[in-house]
């Protein structure tokens, strides 16, 4: 971990640099147009005087070609200087997660935090101090969506985790392009816009603009009315520099073969025009506008992607659906954010002049559906492939800040889980490793242990190690072996006063879920904490038995902590699946501690009456009579 943290400060050292100095070569830049400018003035000032009208006029066009030349290099450098920063900041970034700095980060997967999903919730897989919040690099609506699915749902079979594993091992060494790739996400105007209205419109299609005799119409008028327009401007112009340099003379005799009314008449035939069927149109337009920086962010996301070659399989079949009629998708794409960045930047005086001139609405919309029609049914396909491998780079990071983490087996058969120094990926220097055993002898684990003593801990650590096996990241474990199952949690259970549902019935319905997809003939991991805590004890008692007995009929894997140490009875029956596991605490000099090491049996120790001794309560002046 010592490299890798050298690589990143390392990085972080040289895009700061690269920064400085881009800063300085803008501020060079912005001088040199400054003195363009002042000595340019001068010169057509000295002109002016000296009546030097040829040389005034060159110098003018200089000027023009010169500060519009300067304006181009200074954006394109300030785009450089902004990548820069980005790259800085994803570093600097990498930096914080690998020093357990990562709880700061801004995007925990608010917006993913359900607490009806059958672990998501328990396992702290979004939200504060989430899986989300630690790993995810993903920037694009899309890419955090697809992260959320792939930590929420269960692979169809293992050859989709070997595959997300081949990619992420791959990915993880590609540090380049998983910066890279998350600095194009980033720059994105907004990251939480869902494209799903844009693929819907990709797919829309206004036949209409299309035909072939209203193109050949508009095209005749357009450029009827701009030969005759400009007749017109040129006679304006003419007598405007005559007047300028004291030379009036008439317009030659050609610009008066065409009325003035005449453009005036074909600049009112287009603007009616221009009203017909302009709710469509401006439907185009407005989504364009909408989505221009998404769609340019998205260009340069798979222009980033094909220069790139890979070796892994998954990944060289999903760049392969980037070609459509022998072009890739960064040039389609790019040919379309060229028509959205027009169209963004129409809201001026000269588009409203020219218009009703050039009918450049038209046009727009004829450009558009043109593109629609050649790949637009391609388009959401592209971007569900910059989705998938953001989501991978996520995942991917994991695997390099992490070297010494184990790639997990998935296997075959009956139910199993098999781990070796097993910890809590998120726990950092706190983390404390422990083997585990699950499998069909003894499908369920019965936990004891005092309060604080580790079980919920443990139980989360099987749960979140379960969710990064089944998304193909490496596991916090020297060795991991598992099956593909349905996983349920019953752990953080809490009163849904808008639906009155208390929390004793909230968990009895999670527990509901469970039993069904055992019937079902699924194959289940539970993972259940204190169960039915919020009845008394007997009965408590009675519904745990119950449950217990019942999960170690269908032959599914349970791990299940309570208080209840006469539930581990259970254990000694004849037939019994049950195993007894607990963690247990020590006393030293009036403190107590917790080693969180799991052990075999029973839990022979109790801190209940401790712990409220440590909180003030005089437990031996209660009155029992009270």
């Amino acid at each position: 971990m010592i490299s890798v943290l050298k690589e990143y400060k390392k990085r972080k050292i040289k895009y700061n640099l690269l920064f400085k100095k881009q800063e300085k070569y803008i501020g060079n830049l912005s001088n040199l147009r400054l003195a363009t400018f002042v000595l340019g003035l001068m010169i057509l000032i000295i002109m002016y005087i000296l009546r030097r009208h040829f040389i005034f006029d060159f110098i003018v066009l200089v000027m023009i070609i010169l500060f519009c030349y300067l304006t181009y290099l200074h954006k394109k450098m300030e785009r450089k200087k902004n990548y820069l920063n980005v790259l800085y900041e994803i570093n600097k970034t990498s930096i914080k997660r690998l020093e357990g700095e990562w709880k700061t980060f801004q995007d925990i997967g608010e917006d993913f935090i359900d607490k009806n999903h059958n672990y998501s919730y328990d396992l702290d897989v979004f939200g504060k101090g989430s899986l989300f919040q630690w790993i995810n690099t993903a920037h694009t609506h899309i890419g955090r969506q697809k992260l959320k699915q792939i930590l929420t749902e269960k692979p169809e079979n293992k050859q989709n985790i070997y595959d997300r594993q081949s990619a992420v091992v791959e990915l993880g060494q590609k540090i380049y392009f998983r910066q890279r790739l998350e600095a194009e996400g980033k720059v994105i105007c907004n990251d939480k816009q869902n494209p799903q209205e844009l693929f819907l419109w990709m797919k829309q299609r206004s036949n209409y603009i299309l035909k072939n005799k209203v193109i050949w119409i508009l095209r005749i008028l357009s450029v009827v009315t701009t030969i005759t327009t400009l007749t017109l401007l040129v006679k304006i112009l003419y007598y405007v520099l005559s007047v300028f340099f004291g030379t009036y003379k008439s317009a030659p005799k050609i610009f008066y073969i065409i009325p003035y009314y005449i453009p005036i008449f074909f600049i009112l035939i287009q603007c009616i025009i221009l009203r017909m069927k302009k709710e469509d149109r401006m439907k185009n337009l407005i989504i364009a506008e909408k989505y221009n920086c998404s769609i340019k962010a998205y260009k340069n996301m798979l222009t980033h992607i094909e220069k790139r070659k890979f070796k892994s399989k998954y990944i060289i079949n999903l760049c392969k659906e980037l070609y459509n009629n022998g072009q890739n998708a960064s040039k389609q794409i790019d040919v379309f954010s060229k028509i959205c960045e027009s169209i963004a930047n129409r809201r001026n005086m000269l588009y409203f002049i020219l218009n009703p001139i050039l009918m450049i609405e038209y046009y727009w919309t004829i450009s558009i559906e043109k593109w629609k029609i050649q790949s637009g049914n391609n388009f959401e396909k592209w971007i569900n492939i910059i989705a998938e491998l953001e989501a991978l780079c996520s995942i991917a990071v994991i695997k390099y800040d992490n070297p010494n983490w184990s790639m997990p087996k998935i296997i075959d058969g009956p139910s199993k889980i098999i781990a070796k120094n097993m910890g809590h990926p998120l726990l950092r220097e706190k983390r404390v490793c422990n083997n585990l055993k699950l499998e069909e002898t003894y499908p369920v684990m019965l936990i004891t242990g005092s309060n604080m003593s580790g079980k919920s801990t443990f139980m989360r650590t099987i749960g979140i190690n379960i969710v990064l096996a089944y998304a193909g990241a490496p596991v916090c474990a020297e060795q991991f072996y598992c099956t593909i199952m349905e996983m349920y949690s019953c752990m953080r259970i809490n009163d849904n006063l808008g639906q009155s549902i208390s929390s004793f019935y909230a968990e009895i319905l999670k527990i509901k879920s469970i039993v069904e997809a055992s019937k079902e003939g699924k194959k289940v991991l539970s993972l259940l904490d204190e169960i039915f805590k919020g009845t008394n004890s007997r009965d408590r008692h009675i519904g745990a038995i119950t449950l217990v007995n019942q999960l170690n009929r269908t032959g599914n894997l349970g791990v299940i902590s309570t208080h209840d140490l006469e539930l581990g009875e259970m254990a000694k029956h004849k037939d019994s699946k049950i195993k007894n596991y607990h963690f247990s605490e020590y006393y030293r000099e009036n403190k107590i501690y917790f080693d969180y090491k799991l052990k075999n049996g029973i839990s022979s120790t109790r801190n209940a009456v401790y712990l409220m001794k440590l909180a003030g309560i005089k437990i031996g002046e209660i009155n029992e009579d009270e």
